[in-house]
């Protein structure tokens, strides 16, 4: 399963499968769908790393990845999402081991990632993969919740 940056020409497949996840964009900023600029400020920048995730020739997911955080230096994950049409078949599970995999190659001993405190499916998701709760905090008006997971 093949990670591909995200590029201007690629930025329909990502509003594409943002848009699939109304939940998930109604807990972020309230509203069930994005734009196309809000996609380009998100995934094009020199900040993060932004992916799709491609299986069977088929764009299946987003993974949005920051190497090393400026205020913790660690490593976080912004964004697993998969294309509303695939959930519950596993391929996050199988995007996120294939990822998880890379980061080893960097030689990476730990990858954070947050949680909407009110996103409990997602919750679910990520400490069933080894994530660890260690802290909430807030980020734009949000309660967060803090997970790590050790890639030693």
């Amino acid at each position: 399963m093949p990670f591909h940056l995200i590029t201007e020409d690629l930025l329909d497949i990502a509003l594409e499968i943002l848009n699939s996840n109304p939940h998930y964009n109604i807990l972020v900023n309230g509203n069930p769908s994005r734009t196309l600029e809000e996609v380009r400020n998100e995934f094009i920048n020199q900040i993060t790393e932004s992916y799709l995730i491609k299986l069977n020739n088929k764009y299946i997911g987003i993974i949005d990845f920051l190497e090393d955080n400026p205020n913790d230096s660690c490593s976080w994950i912004g964004l697993l999402m998969i294309h509303g049409d695939y959930h519950s078949i596993g391929y996050g599970r199988i995007a996120y081991l294939l990822f998880e995999a890379e980061l080893k190659k960097r030689n990476l001993t730990n990858v954070r990632i947050g949680i909407l405190k009110e996103n409990t499916e997602a919750k679910r998701y990520w400490t069933s993969l080894g994530f660890v709760f260690y802290d909430n905090v807030q980020w734009e008006n949000k309660q967060v919740e803090c997970f790590e997971k050790k890639l030693i």
